[in-house]
């Protein structure tokens, strides 16, 4: 039985393009694997801890052994359970549309809250080095088509970047593009290529 995180950084239910692929994966992992426990993180609905001054002085106040106090233990312990519960998972979905270029701003703060020195990345003789192992799918959408290494790209570029810094090298995605510039029959069609091959990755996922 796998333990799943789905994540959902679009705030756009039936309108979002990176769900609809994603919602595709998801359904077809639940056929090959019946008995697989499936989170779904809605993340412009979620509670995230705020990263503030008080939470950020108990963070390096226990880090380095020094007295704190019980609000600063209570803030920092919620930023604990999200990294711990994370770190559960062995496979992540994503369903991440393109913001501005880059990615949404509640995907940051789960993303700034998820990177913690010794939680889920350290520094060792060789420099950094992630801690956190997870079999990645990756759902990504753009208003516009941008090629593989575009200056345009920050956001799968930022992404990948990120996920390999805490350890996540296992990833594979698929893009839907371009959902506004070529009208909506070339975004329906995109979209439709995109479910095709979520749904044959998932099947050996």
């Amino acid at each position: 039985m796998s333990n799943i995180i789905y994540i959902q950084a679009s705030p756009r239910g039936a309108r979002s393009h990176s769900l609809a692929v994603a919602d595709a994966f998801v359904n077809t992992l639940k056929t090959v694997d019946e008995k697989a426990n499936i989170q779904i993180y809605k993340l412009h609905e979620m509670s995230l801890p705020e990263l503030d001054n008080d939470t950020l002085v108990g963070k390096y106040n226990i880090m380095h052994g020094r007295e704190f106090t019980d609000s600063e233990k209570e803030k920092w312990s919620a930023v604990e359970t999200v990294i711990h519960d994370f770190k559960k998972a062995d496979k992540l979905v994503f369903a991440i549309p393109m913001w501005n270029f880059s990615i949404p701003y509640k995907l940051k703060h789960f993303m700034d809250i998820i990177a913690q020195p010794t939680y889920t990345f350290q520094v060792g003789p060789n420099g950094y080095e992630g801690l956190v192992s997870a079999k990645t799918f990756i759902a990504y959408s753009r208003g516009g088509a941008y090629e593989d290494g575009s200056a345009f790209d920050f956001q799968a570029s930022y992404v990948k970047h990120y996920l390999g810094f805490i350890g996540i090298t296992d990833i594979q995605s698929v893009t839907v593009q371009p959902t506004l510039a070529g009208g909506p029959d070339a975004a329906l069609k995109a979209q439709e290529q995109a479910i095709n091959q979520a749904i044959e990755i998932a099947k050996s996922f």
